[in-house]
């Protein structure tokens, strides 16, 4: 049976690098040792495996990937604190333009 892991690495300059692999420690050794240098983690070494995610299914791991490398960096970082009950809070718009807020006094009047 495959596996396949979603990661999200931490750089030294506090940013985070999302991937998928269908083999983790290989692939994590990869960016720790700067195998291609025109990675985005080259410059950013070292690194550090905050989180990853195991699925059986490739398309089901390259959704997710998409997914998490379209979140803000709180998002990120709920999931690697174990913390998937802020995913949705953290996802609501909070701009006034907002149409939650449409016709109420927090927002705009259209």
């Amino acid at each position: 049976m495959y596996q396949y892991f979603v990661y999200i690495l931490k750089c030294s300059d506090d940013s985070y690098y999302t991937g998928i692999t269908n083999d983790l420690e290989r692939r994590f050794f990869e960016h720790q040792t700067g195998l291609n240098p025109n990675s985005y983690t080259h410059s950013r070494r070292p690194l550090e495996l905050v989180f990853h995610l195991e699925f059986q299914d490739v398309n089901q791991a390259i959704a997710f990937e998409k997914q998490v490398k379209g979140w803000n960096r709180k998002k990120k970082e709920a999931i690697i604190n174990n913390h998937w009950d802020q995913l949705k809070p953290l996802a609501e718009c909070k701009n006034k333009t907002s149409h939650k807020y449409f016709g109420t006094d927090k927002g705009i009047d259209r």
